[in-house]
């Protein structure tokens, strides 16, 4: 197990007893401050080796180590740490790290060579949070919230990268630090802290209802599970036709920023203090 730490602490742990393998502290290794609201972004597992994004200057703000001894094999790119985390993706037809940055969205080689591609996005306060969501082969989507909005790209083989164009732009989704998701076609999310839908070939507003706060939406079954910012569980068709909730409960009586997963069946949700876990699977 590869889990990173708010405070940049980087551990391999066994995933049978717990046992620590190495660490690291990945802020430490790239002389790299703090972000605001800590370090966010998830390890990602690539060839051999655990890729970070502690956001240091000299070439040190993407660093991979060794995933067995926890030695840095390479490190690359000067930008300022996101909250996002890095994806291994295939865009028109190539492998590649995608990463939201704090001040762009880009393509990386896998071996941290060479920047392929890249979509400049910055916000007044610094934040880039949201997971950028791959449409077809060559298309990406991007938001975030304090009134960037949000857009799709097209990616072009152009020599030995990549030509940008944006398909559309708008602030009809505007996911500050939630993420959307893709289900037939459709982008559903938090735009800001109302549910929405919009058309992710043309960024139209399908529909815009249901308040939820600052929470967090997973696809699961054909419906969005929403956990809200004040602890609820919400399921939602994901539907374009118009906003309908089926079910709403509470969970927790307290603010809820964390997101959800879901393994085995199993919905696992939790805040700073609580955990619970329901059973999702059909009987």
């Amino acid at each position: 197990i590869y889990a990173l730490g708010g405070a940049g602490e980087l551990r391999a742990l066994d995933a049978a007893d717990g046992r620590q393998i190495w660490r690291t502290n990945i802020l430490q290794d790239a002389s790299a401050s703090n972000r605001q609201w800590g370090m966010a972004g998830s390890p990602l597992i690539v060839d051999g080796n655990v890729v970070v994004t502690p956001g240091g200057s000299g070439g040190r703000s993407v660093i991979a180590y060794d995933a067995a001894t926890g030695r840095r094999a390479w490190s690359a790119l000067d930008d300022r740490a996101s909250y996002s985390s890095p994806m291994l993706v295939r865009l028109g037809g190539e492998r590649q790290i995608l990463l939201f940055t704090g001040e762009r969205l880009l393509g990386l080689t896998s071996d941290g060579a060479r920047v392929l591609w890249e979509y400049p996005w910055v916000t007044s306060p610094d934040v880039n949070a949201s997971q950028p969501i791959v449409i077809g082969g060559n298309r990406v989507f991007v938001s975030t919230g304090y009134g960037k909005g949000a857009a799709v790209i097209e990616l072009t083989g152009d020599g030995n990268g990549f030509a940008v164009r944006e398909v559309w732009r708008n602030i009809r989704m505007k996911n500050q630090f939630t993420s959307s998701v893709l289900h037939e076609g459709f982008i559903y999310g938090l735009d800001e802290s109302i549910l929405a839908c919009v058309d992710a070939a043309t960024g139209d507003l399908k529909w815009k209802g249901g308040r939820y706060g600052y929470g967090q939406v997973m696809l699961g079954g054909g419906h969005l599970i929403v956990l809200t910012e004040g602890g609820d569980m919400a399921l939602v068709r994901a539907t374009p036709e118009r906003h309908v909730e089926l079910t709403r409960f509470p969970v927790f009586d307290a603010r809820t920023w964390n997101h959800p997963a879901i393994a085995g069946g199993i919905l696992l949700v939790r805040n700073l203090a609580e955990m619970a876990a329901f059973d999702l699977r059909v009987r």
